[in-house]
């Protein structure tokens, strides 16, 4: 069974996720509880999934959707997710922060689908407030303050200590290198050049 981590604790998760049928079908509305439905049954049935009496509502984009889909509905949701297919698909990351910068969504954002530990602190980073880990991705409380707060573990120590303590090639690698060129003074960089003469 996938952990819920919702504001950094494990939480029990009262949403049913609706997808659609493997030809593409959409799926049946239940009455009742708590649904998370996938973009295409929103855009088929917003009215009457709107009507529905009891239990909160909450749609989920792919990675391959555009936010402005769902924008003019934000204050009929509760919760927002965005699926990622693999874990290496960043495009989730920008849905992200579409939602919470472009959009003002202040709900609940969730990732989904191929979540992993590692990931926590770039998806926190980007706006999501809760991550339902892969099937098999243990997420013991203990092991929580290793997965996402790495920052507040950094702002305890002064940013010299920790530029004396990198070796200046490692910083070095980790700066693009026209980043790195707009920081050196022109003639630094004229003198670097071999001259013919």
């Amino acid at each position: 069974m996938a952990n819920l981590i919702k504001n950094e604790k494990i939480a029990a998760d009262s949403w049913l996720r609706l997808e659609l049928s493997a030809d593409g079908s959409l799926p049946a509305i239940p009455a009742a509880g708590d649904i998370l439905v996938p973009l295409a049954l929103w855009q088929a049935a917003a009215g009457e999934l709107l009507v529905r009496q009891t239990g909160r509502l909450g749609v989920w984009l792919d990675s391959d959707e555009d936010p402005v889909h769902i924008s003019s509905s934000l204050q009929a949701l509760s919760l927002i997710a965005v699926n990622f297919p693999q874990f290496t698909d960043g495009r989730g990351y920008s849905i992200a922060r579409l939602l919470r910068e472009r959009h003002g969504w202040k709900g609940e954002l969730r990732a989904i689908g191929d979540v992993q530990r590692d990931q926590l602190f770039y998806l926190s980073r980007c706006g999501f407030d809760a991550f339902l880990l892969n099937d098999g991705q243990d997420a013991p409380q203990e092991d929580l303050l290793r997965s996402v707060p790495q920052e507040d573990l950094l702002r305890s120590v002064p940013q010299e200590d920790l530029l004396r303590s990198v070796p200046q090639e490692d910083l070095l690698r980790s700066v693009p290198q026209e980043d790195l060129l707009r920081s050196v003074p022109h003639e630094d960089l004229l003198r670097s050049v071999p001259h013919e003469d």
